[in-house]
This record gives C-alpha cells, sequence and structure tokens, in this order.
C-alpha cells in the first residue's frame, strides 16, 4: 500500500509539471510584447489549422479532467449537497475572476489612455464603469463552466456511459457546424449568430463576428474534459492492486496507445470537419486530446521510469499553483502595459520600455507575423519556383538562420596570399595563388 501511494504521488507531479507547462506557455502566449510582431509559432492559427500555441488552452483542460477525477475520486464519486454545493462555489468563483480581471484590464486601459478634457472624478467614472461592455465569457469563465458541469455529469451519472455522453455530444455539434455555416468565418456562423443573441456585440470578443469562448462551444469543451476524465479513469484506477513497474509499464502502454489513436482519428475526420480551434471543432478536441494523452506519458516516462527530475522545478511552480500563477501574469502584463514611465522627451509604458529598448536591440525585430504564415506567390521571372520560396524566407527574420549565418560568417574563404613585412610567406597553406583563411565578418546563407 505504501508503494501504491508513492507512485499515486509520482503520477500526480507528472500531472502537475504538465500543468505548469500549459500555464506558462498561457502566460507567454498572452504577453507576446508587441501584438503586430510576432513569432510564427506564438500565434492561433487563423481559422482552420493547428500551431503550437493552439495546443495550450485543450492540453489545460484535457488535464483538468485528469484531475478531477483524483479529487473526485476522494469522495467515492458519490454525490451529496455539500460537495454539489462546493462544486458550484469554484465554479463561480473562477468565472468571477475571469471577469474580474478583464475589468482591470478595461480600467487600466481607460485610465492610462483618457479622453481629452476629462476632469478627474469623470476619468474615474469612465475607468471605472466598464459594465457596460465586459466580455462575459473568456479563458477563466470556460474553465469554470466545464469544470462545474463535467464534475455535476460524473456524480451524477455512470461512468460507463461517459464515452457515450461524449460521442453524442461531439456528434451533434459537429452536425450543427456542418450544417448551419459553422466552418464559415463570418458572422453567417451559427456560433456568431448564437452569441450575438445571447451575449449581445458588447459583451463578446468580435473575432470576425465569432467569440473564441462562445456559448455554443462551450458543448465540445464540456466533452474535452470528460475526455480527460476518463483518461484519468483508466490509468489512476487499481493503482494499489500492481506492483510500480507493472503499473508504469500499464499506464505507458495505455497513454500512448490512446494519445495515438486519438490523433490519428481526429486528423483522419479532418478531412470532412476541419481542426479549429475558434470554433473548439469535434476534431480539435480529438487531436488535442491525444496529443496530451501521448505528452502525459513522455513526462511520466522523464520524471518516473528514468529519474529525469531537476528539470521540473520550475513548471512545478506553475502546476502546483495554476489559478494564482495564471492571474497573477495577468495582472502584472496588465499593469506593465499600463504604467508609463518617463523615457527622454516621450512616456513609455515599462512594457514597451522593456520590448522596445532591451530584447529588440538585443534580438531583433521579429516581422509581421502573416508574411511568415502566408504561402509565398510565385514570380514569373524567377526561373523555378524554389527562387520564390528562398526570396519568402529571407523576407522573415528567423533566429535559426541568424545563428546560421552567425556561425558561418567565421568559414574558410578564398583570399590572396599575404605577405609579410620581411618578405616571408604566411604559414597557411597554398592552393595555387590562394590561401584559405578566417573572415570574421562576412555573412553567408
Amino acid at each position: 500500500m505504501q508503494g501504491g501511494t508513492e507512485t499515486q504521488s509520482q503520477r500526480i507531479l507528472a500531472l502537475d509539471i504538465l500543468r505548469g507547462i500549459t500555464i506558462a506557455g498561457m502566460i507567454l502566449v498572452n504577453n507576446p510584447g508587441s501584438w503586430a510582431n510576432m513569432y510564427a509559432p506564438l500565434c492561433h492559427a487563423e481559422w482552420n489549422g493547428l500551431t503550437p500555441t493552439d495546443l495550450i488552452f485543450p492540453f489545460f483542460m484535457f488535464i483538468m479532467g485528469i484531475s478531477a477525477y483524483i479529487s473526485l475520486s476522494k469522495t467515492g464519486f458519490r454525490y451529496t449537497h455539500a460537495l454539489g454545493w462546493k462544486i458550484l462555489k469554484r465554479s463561480v468563483l473562477i468565472c468571477l475572476i475571469g471577469m474580474a480581471v478583464g475589468w482591470f484590464a478595461k480600467f487600466c486601459y481607460y485610465w492610462a489612455s483618457p479622453a481629452e478634457g476629462l476632469s478627474f472624478g469623470e476619468r474615474l467614472w469612465e475607468s471605472v464603469w466598464t459594465f457596460d461592455r465586459l466580455r462575459y465569457l473568456g479563458v477563466m469563465p470556460r474553465l469554470g463552466w466545464c469544470y462545474g458541469i463535467s464534475s455535476l455529469i460524473v456524480l451524477t451519472v455512470s461512468h460507463r456511459r461517459l464515452p457515450y455522453i461524449i460521442g453524442a455530444l461531439l456528434l451533434a455539434y459537429g452536425v450543427l457546424l456542418l450544417g448551419y455555416n459553422g466552418f464559415e468565418y463570418n458572422e453567417t456562423n451559427i456560433l456568431s449568430i448564437v452569441d450575438r443573441w445571447v451575449l449581445t456585440p458588447q459583451h463578446m470578443y468580435n473575432d470576425n463576428g465569432i467569440d473564441p469562448e462562445g456559448v455554443l462551444s462551450t458543448i465540445p469543451s464540456i466533452a474535452h474534459v470528460l475526455l480527460g476524465f476518463c483518461v484519468g479513469r483508466m490509468i489512476f484506477s487499481n493503482v494499489s492492486s500492481e506492483d510500480r513497474n507493472a503499473r508504469l509499464n500499464r499506464q505507458l502502454i495505455q497513454l500512448f496507445l490512446v494519445g495515438t489513436v486519438l490523433t490519428f482519428v481526429g486528423f483522419l475526420l479532418s478531412y470532412g470537419c476541419p481542426i479549429n480551434k475558434k470554433v473548439w471543432s469535434p476534431t480539435f478536441v480529438l487531436t488535442t486530446c491525444g496529443m496530451g494523452a501521448s505528452l502525459l506519458g513522455l513526462l511520466i516516462w522523464l520524471i518516473d521510469v528514468k529519474g529525469y527530475k531537476r528539470w521540473t522545478l520550475f513548471f512545478e511552480v506553475y502546476g502546483i499553483n495554476p489559478l494564482f500563477m495564471y492571474v497573477l501574469g495577468g495582472v502584472l502584463g496588465i499593469l506593465m502595459g499600463a504604467i508609463r514611465l518617463p523615457y527622454g522627451t516621450e512616456t513609455v509604458s515599462i512594457r514597451g520600455l522593456f520590448y522596445s529598448k532591451l530584447f529588440t536591440p538585443l534580438m531583433g525585430a521579429c516581422p509581421n507575423k502573416h508574411r511568415y504564415l502566408h504561402r509565398p506567390r510565385y514570380n514569373p521571372k524567377e526561373k523555378h519556383w524554389q527562387q520564390s520560396l528562398s526570396r519568402h524566407k529571407n523576407m522573415c527574420w528567423n533566429p535559426y538562420r541568424e545563428y546560421r549565418r552567425y556561425l558561418l560568417s567565421f568559414r574558410k574563404v578564398r583570399a590572396p596570399l599575404p605577405t609579410y613585412p620581411n618578405g616571408r610567406k604566411s604559414r597557411f597553406l597554398r592552393r595555387g595563388d590562394e590561401k584559405w583563411r578566417v573572415a570574421p565578418h562576412r555573412f553567408y546563407l
């Protein structure tokens, strides 16, 4: 029994590390420095498709489902009024914290850039009273609603029926998307119509009329959390009845098998139902849950099987206190963008000061993300399409290419053989009338 408890704690450590990686990634993506110049992996997909940034939020929801199984297993999955009230209070609290962070962002924005000719009282009132345009939904409200509804489902429904519930939710939502312009990137989308009717445009995120965390897209998000719950039930049930090596082998095989199947099915179905984060398509749920399961299996193998734990301390801090760290990162990002300091003849925000005066001269400016993401156009004047591709790549700042340029600046190039003042030739080997020497300030691709 002691070994089983120890192993279970180790499983929770791997889960904390994955949760910490997602929280750190969410903070990084929300604070890029400049929204106009971003590295391509830190950008969301324009519409259909998948980028590394699109994996962060669904990974966290997948982990939330696994954590829900661990926490609710202590109660024996028996519903009581006290437990239901506790879940409801936690869900509402998460939603309110998310809305409070959104209100704080608007307060700092209007206070830092007020309209001209306002008195102190008018400026304060304009900054405080932003409830008529406050966004109701968002990342944290979605987490709160999905956690509450999913927890109530697993407490009141037999766990054997959960796969059927997940399949029914994803199938119904997929039919809704395919039948009512669910993949149109405009206001004719059924998600946009419902959000504008329920939330009104003043209280929603407007991305061509679509809110990425809207009302209808909460349906597959609930299935997302339930799928994580099923994976947690599969790998954490009956952990005390096996020895450590057998348990590790079973869990690794199950995670990699489930991850491979879900990822393959998601990509296979994407030909008819595209992978899309902004509408949270069913294929997006399957693909990201599969990748999350595979990544969790990899972390368990690294941490528990191989014992590589020294690198995990940084992410463990984020994983143990996810809500606090995410809110703290959001609040600090808002303050650093709102507080302005005098710099020369102008005033610059703390974030702008770090970005434009420190990091941009140090690392260089990243060009517009669209020139990096879009496919290069063929130029008839160029003899081959590879010339167009090479020209397109040279338009964009690439850290790997800059590092390669730095290394190649020390390559050996041909140059005339020098002669010392006393007439003695150079010590370098002669190749005809030339020699090989180092040119430390020339750049080659």
